[in-house]
């Protein structure tokens, strides 16, 4: 089975649906999967005749994050190439052309939320749910959370959810403007966001893009240095023993699994 479907929508087939299918992990990315993400949108960036992606969450998940299972049975500090344009999860360094809209249903947690905000629109079903949960584990983000996650809902926000780890559900994500748009049923969550996507596609490009890009850049001084800073901070977290001790205890039952993440009671 492959851990992500590639399709198209719109009538010209300029919109590409990428779909996460790690169902029975809620989406969790593990190396495969990483790289697989990874060359999907930069193809998607170098091909002409698509416009607009949207990512979205096979099953009743969006995204779950790292494979712990993977990084409890790996080495404590994997292999990260700093100097290139692929981060561990595959998508936070790339700077695309193009518009990406998440499509949320269910939990979008630790590096699921950090794919959520490095999208430029994220459009939500009831279901949705946000959380830095990472942290119960001891394993980083470093995939740009601590630095898009602030900037999507201002600092004080996202100091909370980065210091307690908790839940921030539906409607507190839209009233924060992690969210950007809502359905009211599950169902109309991927026709809802081609429609976004047709919308998109059909103006003048070249002026969307360059205006796009504009505010990306206004964002950061030097988001690749952030981006890599952020990295390193993390390494020097796994190389401590501390992410690998937890990845363990996550994978041995010991603290929320895939089935069940559990509550915060914060």
């Amino acid at each position: 089975m492959a851990s992500i479907e590639i399709t198209t929508a719109g009538s010209a087939s300029e919109i590409l649906l990428i779909a996460l299918n790690r169902p029975h992990v809620r989406n969790a990315i593990d190396g495969p999967m990483a790289d697989a993400l990874y060359r999907a949108l930069k193809n998607f960036d170098t091909d002409e005749d698509l416009k607009v992606a949207i990512i979205y969450g096979q099953g009743k998940d969006f995204c779950a994050g790292a494979d712990l299972k993977s990084v409890a049975t790996g080495r404590s500090t994997p292999d990260i190439d700093l100097s290139g344009d692929k981060s561990p999860l595959g998508f936070a360094r790339l700077v695309l052309s193009k518009p990406v809209v998440a499509a949320i249903s269910g939990h979008a947690v630790a590096g699921g939320l950090e794919l959520a905000v490095w999208c430029d629109i994220r459009i939500i079903d009831p279901s949705a749910r946000f959380g830095v949960y990472c942290r119960r584990f001891g394993v980083p983000l470093v995939d740009g959370g601590t630095i898009n996650l602030q900037s999507v809902i201002g600092y004080s926000r996202a100091m909370d959810m980065l210091l307690t780890g908790r839940t921030v559900d539906a409607k507190e994500a839209l009233r924060w403007g992690l969210a950007t748009r809502a359905v009211d049923r599950e169902e109309e969550l991927l026709p809802e966001a081609i429609r976004l996507a047709e919308t998109i596609a059909a103006f003048p490009q070249r002026c969307m893009r360059s205006d796009r890009l504009g505010l990306i850049t206004a964002r950061f001084e030097n988001q690749e240095r952030l981006l890599r800073l952020e990295c390193e901070r993390g390494l020097e977290t796994m190389k401590s023993g501390e992410t690998r001790d937890g990845a363990r205890s996550f994978s041995q039952n010991r603290v929320g699994r895939h089935g069940s993440f559990g509550r915060s009671r914060i």
